[in-house]
């Protein structure tokens, strides 16, 4: 008798340089999808500091699966192709979604996940190639970013995130900047918090990256720094010469005021400093910090906070590589003194 032929796994990935807005946009997606369609995501952060996990772990995925400390167009490539075989005979999801880092090159992830549909007879395809853009932002970090354009020209789709923030006349040289790099990609507005209709991003059936002669040599994910600021307890050190830090003094564990972490959220130099998320104690409680090119919000963490319970602050600094590796202290001396935080 022959064996009954499962559907197979289409894979949606988002892309989208730092900040565009990319787990909102997923995560929006998910109250207009049928309550039994089974997806599972597979998220790549920069760092150990796994915020944007944990806010999809409030939502109603089926899983979430993580890839920390790396990008997984290039030095993770093998870990991204286990993460997906293991999402497949774990839990046999309608739909898997990949968010990628904000420095991940596609079509190098393209390719990895067409060479998933040869190893496993078209079980896992690539659906669709979207990439979000921040339309605040794009336009100033698109000239320093090869990545950034990167991600615009090699997409079947391209999301226009937070458009509610600028006025028609820079929408209008967005649209320009975005039509001269890819013309013939779709290019949609989302519904602010409401994102967009699941019916227009899925089922794409993508036709970008079949040919693997067509890959290409450029690796542009090295243009991100991550460093990360912590204040809390840290190990009792006896040894002062084993690491680097200015003092083995710990921090007592207490809340952080608003007005001090506003205050140092303002200190930050755009320019040199594109993201800021991770984890704050704010009136007895833990919140999920995201900032991204000036704005910020916070959104209190439902589940489980024992990772901060010796902590008050733990986030992740992502910026200009350059710039934070020629002078990473001043760019981001004021941050940390403001909120009594070292770099560890």
């Amino acid at each position: 008798m022959d064996s009954i032929q499962l559907p197979h796994i289409p894979i949606t990935v988002f892309t989208g340089f730092l900040g565009a807005g990319k787990t909102s946009v997923i995560l929006s997606l998910l109250p207009l999808l049928p309550k039994d369609y089974k997806v599972v995501l597979l998220k790549n952060e920069f760092g150990d500091v796994q915020v944007d996990s944990q806010l999809a772990k409030q939502s109603s995925l089926t899983a979430v699966s993580e890839i920390l400390n790396g990008c997984m167009c290039c030095v993770l490539v093998g870990q991204m192709e286990t993460a997906l075989l293991e999402i497949r005979d774990k839990y046999r999801p309608d739909r898997i979604i990949i968010e990628c880092s904000g420095s991940a090159f596609p079509a190098t992830l393209a390719f990895q996940i067409r060479e998933l549909e040869r190893q496993t007879n078209n079980d896992l395809r690539l659906d669709a190639i979207v990439t979000v853009i921040d339309a605040e932002n794009f336009t100033g970090y698109e000239d320093t970013s090869p990545t950034a354009k990167m991600q615009a020209s090699y997409s079947d789709i391209i999301l226009i995130n937070k458009h509610e923030l600028v006025d028609e006349r820079t929408l209008d040289v967005l649209i320009d900047n975005l039509n001269t790099l890819n013309l013939d990609t779709p290019k949609i507005k989302c519904n602010g918090r409401n994102g967009v209709d699941p019916n227009v991003l899925f089922g794409i059936d993508s036709k970008l990256f079949k040919d693997p002669v067509a890959r290409g040599s450029e690796d542009y994910h090295d243009e991100v720094k991550t460093l990360t600021a912590y204040r809390g307890f840290l190990p009792t050190c006896h040894n002062h010469e084993h690491h680097d830090r200015e003092s083995c003094i710990s921090h007592t564990e207490v809340d952080v005021d608003r007005g001090m972490l506003e205050s140092a959220l303002a200190s930050l130099n755009k320019e040199s400093v594109w993201r800021v998320k991770g984890f704050i104690r704010l009136d007895s409680a833990i919140w999920i910090l995201n900032w991204a090119f000036g704005r910020y919000d916070l959104a209190l963490l439902k589940g489980d906070a024992s990772f901060m319970q010796d902590a008050s602050i733990r986030l992740t600094i992502m910026g200009d590589k350059y710039e934070l590796n020629r002078k990473p202290i001043m760019a981001v001396k004021k941050f940390c003194a403001d909120l009594q935080a070292q770099v560890v």
